[in-house]
């Protein structure tokens, strides 16, 4: 790595990204869902950990028909990049706030007549017309209209505002069983033929998949799906040899090695102890970087292709490596914490007792994020400088 670009780290701990590799995945996730059904990429929890503002332009270039989050926030740091692409906020937005959403076009979640009506309002006082999309609750029992006959009629009352465009109408799978999920997007569907009964456009998005059941289920993608985790390589036990692949490895160097003796303890309370005449390495992450605490005692590392395991209770901004038995290890060294080609995120979360998409979303704003394109470094992103 060149000064120029050293100087945007100024630390040795990074994550590098592949955005060839993320388009690649859309490519195949768009090919396997069908050309007549829509992808949205879901990339809350700052893309997943990737960098929501910088996979963007790859995701739109690629195919991508909206770009979902989570909240205002995230939908508002989109916008501030790029005036033109379409972002939908997937959670509630408070009355307090929908004016700042209708001002910047952004598609906002909608699950009450009430809500809808303040919507209503103010797209009417500031000439707009405000596009939703309307939240069912099919038995996840989080946010959503129940389809109950009170419920259909409010959301039938919603299509007639006037300055409201209804884009879409959606649900969410609990993945409980193919059987639970048929019965789920069964109510979906019986909401979809009694409002297009109404009158409804048939213009309008039905959609219920995740990226399990998008890649899983091909009867229930409809004409549109919703693909987060899968878009970045991470792979479900669902469909273990689908053809897409990691696009991040989280990387960092040796600081400093010592030589320790017999009996000698390693880090808080001494929970290891070297049983022979050991080497050190201490490297510059830890748990504030993302990386789990409860991998002590069973956490490791990649150095030139080998495993290391991590030894001692892994600190909040370091952690310990035993590397005996590395030949030549010197400070500066290359580490893969996880990745492709290393330690898998799959591997990690299982062993932290997690999911995959924990271990991508808990990785901090201090971590430095490195993009790649066409083999070099296309940008880097430290939001800290």
């Amino acid at each position: 790595m060149d000064d120029n670009w050293d100087s945007k780290l100024l630390r040795d701990t990074y994550l590098e990204i592949d955005l060839d590799r993320l388009a690649m995945n859309v490519d195949v996730i768009r090919r396997h869902v069908g050309e007549h059904v829509d992808l949205c990429a879901v990339i809350k929890a700052n893309g997943y950990g990737m960098g929501a503002v910088d996979i963007a332009p790859t995701l739109i270039q690629n195919g991508a028909t909206y770009l979902a989050v989570a909240n205002l926030p995230e939908a508002m740091e989109l916008r501030k990049r790029n005036s033109s692409w379409p972002i939908w906020v997937m959670g509630h937005t408070p009355d307090r706030y929908l004016k700042v959403a209708i001002e910047n076009d952004i598609t906002l979640t909608v699950f009450t007549l009430s809500q809808a009506e303040t919507i209503q309002e103010i797209a009417r006082l500031t000439g707009k017309i405000q596009p939703i999309q309307i939240k069912v609750d099919t038995g996840f029992n989080r946010l959503g209209f129940k389809i109950t006959e009170m419920d259909i009629k409010s959301i039938s009352s919603i299509f007639e505002l006037a300055n409201i465009e209804v884009v879409g109408v959606f649900s969410h799978l609990a993945l409980a069983s193919y059987d639970e999920d048929t019965k789920q997007l069964e109510l979906l569907l019986g909401l979809k033929a009694k409002l297009e009964l109404d009158g409804a456009k048939e213009t309008v998005k039905y959609h219920v998949c995740d990226s399990i059941s998008a890649i899983s289920y091909p009867d229930f993608r409809l004409n549109m799906v919703r693909v987060g985790a899968a878009l970045f390589g991470a792979k479900s036990y669902r469909y273990p040899d689908f053809p897409i692949e990691t696009i991040a490895k989280f990387k960092t160097r040796i600081s400093h090695l010592k030589n320790i003796e017999p009996g000698e303890g390693v880090s808080y309370d001494y929970k290891w102890r070297a049983s022979r005449n050991s080497v050190v390495a201490t490297l510059p992450f830890g748990y504030a970087d993302g990386y789990p605490r409860n991998m002590t005692g069973q956490g490791e590392v990649v150095i030139e292709g080998r495993r290391f395991p991590i030894i001692g209770v892994i600190c909040m901004d370091q952690c310990m490596v035993d590397v005996t038995e590395l030949k030549g290890a010197h400070v500066g060294q290359e580490v893969t914490i996880f990745g492709s080609d290393a330690i898998s995120i799959d591997e990690l979360s299982q062993k932290a007792g997690t999911n995959k998409n924990e271990i991508l979303s808990r990785l901090m704003q201090r971590v430095p994020r490195v993009y790649m394109k066409g083999g070099s470094i296309d940008h880097i992103r430290n939001d800290l400088l």
